[in-house]
């Protein structure tokens, strides 16, 4: 039997924390420094995106898009969702169906995940 690597895979969960991080630092710098909301979320993408495509860690296939979202979301809206009226679960949620709409929309033939 081979090796099988899953999402509940450790490393995978460190790759996940890594990219989520990163997204949101970028995020929460964009919008601390004046960019609006639509700005400041396809800059991060844009930036998360090539590092991510530019890493060799073969555990980001693995990286559910859903799972990534919700990371995101939390790490935002506990970084700085304040300074832009999101808190809580309401904000989580609402960051996270709005961090997915223009991640489609932004790289519609990348995908963090694969």
């Amino acid at each position: 039997m081979g090796l099988a690597f899953d999402t509940s895979d450790p490393s995978v969960s460190l790759l996940q924390n890594r990219i989520s991080d990163n997204f949101s630092r970028k995020y929460c710098k964009a919008i601390n420094n004046g960019f609006s909301k639509d700005e400041a979320m396809k800059s991060a993408i844009v930036k998360t995106e090539n590092i991510i495509s530019f890493s060799y860690n073969p555990q980001k296939k693995w990286i559910e898009k859903g799972d990534l979202a919700n990371q995101i979301s939390l790490n935002v809206v506990n970084d700085c969702g304040w300074s832009f009226g999101l808190i809580g679960k309401e904000g989580v949620d609402y960051f996270r169906s709005y961090f997915l709409e223009i991640y489609e929309k932004t790289t519609p033939e990348k995908n963090f995940s694969r």
